[in-house]
């Protein structure tokens, strides 16, 4: 009788301890990857590239992916993606991202937010804080190669995104300087 209770204790300290170890696993969805908790929340598996195998999911939605090096992956346009790509997602919707940046007449524009609004119009949105760039949602059904690179250079973008939101709240006006008759951007 002694042996088969200190056998039911060995037992349940066994199951209670895979319960904890399970349920602190850094994929944060149970043994599923990346790419299935884009499919599930709505969105492509291809917004990441091949061979992400370390992430982290909360109940929240909030999101990390770590990769082994930066790269870059080709679509309808050049997509960059820092060794660490985070956010927060929702069905339809990645918003508060960081690590993402897309190329676009030249210039690197850090992308803010993803969103599939209705999968039937086989249309995806990349939010760059001066616009809304759509794209074909087929382009992003299968996860790209993605060629190692070093981290594209935002400084233009970035200035462009802060004028246009200074337009945007009107703090942007014009001067005439009397002495040289140039417009300058205050």
């Amino acid at each position: 009788m002694v042996s088969l209770r200190h056998f039911l204790i060995v037992l349940a300290i066994l199951f209670i301890c895979s319960s904890l170890l399970s349920g602190a696993s850094s994929d944060g969805a149970s043994g599923s990857s990346i790419y299935e908790v884009l499919k599930v929340n709505g969105l492509p598996m291809g917004l990441l590239p091949k061979g992400v195998k370390n992430f982290s999911l909360d109940n929240s939605g909030k999101f990390e992916v770590h990769l082994d090096q930066a790269c870059n992956a080709k679509f309808e346009n050049e997509l960059h993606y820092d060794k660490n790509v985070s956010g927060n997602i929702r069905y339809g919707q990645i918003d508060g991202l960081s690590g993402i940046s897309a190329q676009d007449l030249f210039l690197w524009f850090p992308v803010i937010e993803i969103r599939v609004d209705d999968p039937s119009s086989g249309l995806i949105y990349f939010n760059v804080g001066v616009v809304s760039k759509q794209f074909s949602l087929s382009s992003f059904e299968t996860p790209r190669d993605c060629l190692a690179v070093p981290g594209p250079d935002l400084q233009y973008g970035r200035q462009i995104v802060e004028t246009v939101n200074k337009v945007r709240s009107g703090k942007l006006r014009y001067e005439l300087d009397q002495d040289t008759a140039l417009r300058t951007a205050l």
